[in-house]
């Protein structure tokens, strides 16, 4: 697992990049944990750029937005999904599991 940051450090409605094998955005949208992949399948443009609402992210190219829940996107220009992994909370520090991910379709 991946330390990221504290919960006080990733306020509602924030998101931060981590650098893995490959670049993964964690966000807290409303107080709900997420991490998927930060690169756009629709083109490469980082996530974490982008604008949160509620469980979607906006992405900052193209206005693609994908279901931080299952990383499928809500229509175009996406059609391919990110890949979404597990968040882990130990105390108040935020962990993300790389090595289990959400297979993309």
């Amino acid at each position: 697992m991946i330390p990221v940051c504290t919960l006080a450090e990733l306020p509602p409605g924030e998101s931060v990049r981590i650098l893995a094998p490959r670049p993964v955005a964690v966000f807290n949208a409303d107080g709900e944990l997420y991490a998927i992949d930060d690169t756009c399948s629709h083109q490469d443009a980082a996530l974490s750029d982008g604008w949160l609402e509620g469980c979607l992210i906006e992405c900052p190219l193209h206005a693609a937005m994908f279901d931080l829940r299952t990383g499928m996107p809500t229509g175009p220009p996406a059609r391919r999904p990110v890949r979404t992994y597990p968040v882990v909370l130990v105390g108040d520090m935020i962990h993300v599991d790389t090595s289990v991910r959400e297979p993309v379709a």
